[in-house]
C-alpha cells in the first residue's frame, strides 16, 4: 500500500516537473506565443501584457471596414498586426495575424527570415497564387500564407499573369515578405 502511494506521488512529480513552459515567439496552427485563435479583442491587453497595443479605427462605425490592431514591444519595435474578423468588436476573435518580428518562428523554425526552400523543406505547400506584384505560397498544415515579390522570380516569369506556379518555378533563395498566419474558422 504504502509503496503504491509513493510510486503515485513519484508519477505526478514526475509530470507536474515535465510541464512544458509556453513559448512567446512560438507559431503553431492555432497559437502564437500566448495568442490563440480564439482570443478575442478584449483580451489583448491581458495577452500582451508586457506590450504596447494600438488600436487603428478607419472612418466610422458604419464603415464596415475592419480595423488592426499593432503590437509593439516596450521599446517600441513592431511585433504583429492584428485583424480582428470583426470591425469594432471587442468579443471578436482575430480573422489573420502578420508576423513582423524575426524572433517568431514555427515549431520547424521558419520566420520572416526564411526562404522558400526553407518553407518547402519543412513543409507541405497546399498552393501558390499568382498575384499581380507577388506570389503567396499556403500551408494549410500551419495556417501560414508566405507573400513572396515577383522580383525575386526570374525575369521571365515576373510578368506572367496566366502561369500556374509550382514549387520549381520559384528559387530556393526567394525571400519572403509578409508572413501571415490566418484563422478564418
Amino acid at each position: 500500500m504504502r509503496l503504491s502511494i509513493l510510486g503515485s506521488m513519484a508519477i505526478i512529480i514526475l509530470f507536474a516537473s515535465c510541464k512544458k513552459e509556453q513559448n512567446p515567439f512560438e507559431i503553431g496552427k492555432q497559437h502564437i506565443g500566448f495568442l490563440t485563435d480564439s482570443t478575442q479583442v478584449k483580451d489583448l491587453k491581458t495577452v500582451f501584457a508586457t506590450d504596447s497595443i494600438s488600436k487603428f479605427i478607419s472612418g466610422d462605425e458604419f464603415a464596415g471596414s475592419t480595423n488592426t490592431i499593432e503590437i509593439f514591444e516596450k521599446g517600441g519595435k513592431k511585433l504583429l498586426t492584428l485583424t480582428p474578423k470583426h470591425a469594432l468588436d471587442s468579443t471578436s476573435t482575430i480573422r489573420s495575424v502578420r508576423i513582423l518580428d524575426e524572433r517568431f518562428k514555427t515549431e520547424k523554425n521558419i520566420g520572416t527570415l526564411s526562404t522558400f526552400k526553407d518553407i518547402k523543406d519543412s513543409y507541405k505547400i497546399s498552393k501558390i497564387s499568382n498575384l499581380i506584384n507577388s506570389i503567396v505560397v499556403t500551408i494549410d498544415g500551419i495556417n501560414a500564407s508566405f507573400t513572396i515579390d515577383k522580383k525575386e522570380l526570374p525575369a521571365n516569369l515576373r510578368f506572367d499573369m496566366d502561369l500556374k506556379f509550382e514549387a520549381t518555378h520559384i528559387p530556393d533563395n526567394a525571400k519572403i515578405k509578409y508572413f501571415f498566419i490566418n484563422w478564418n474558422n
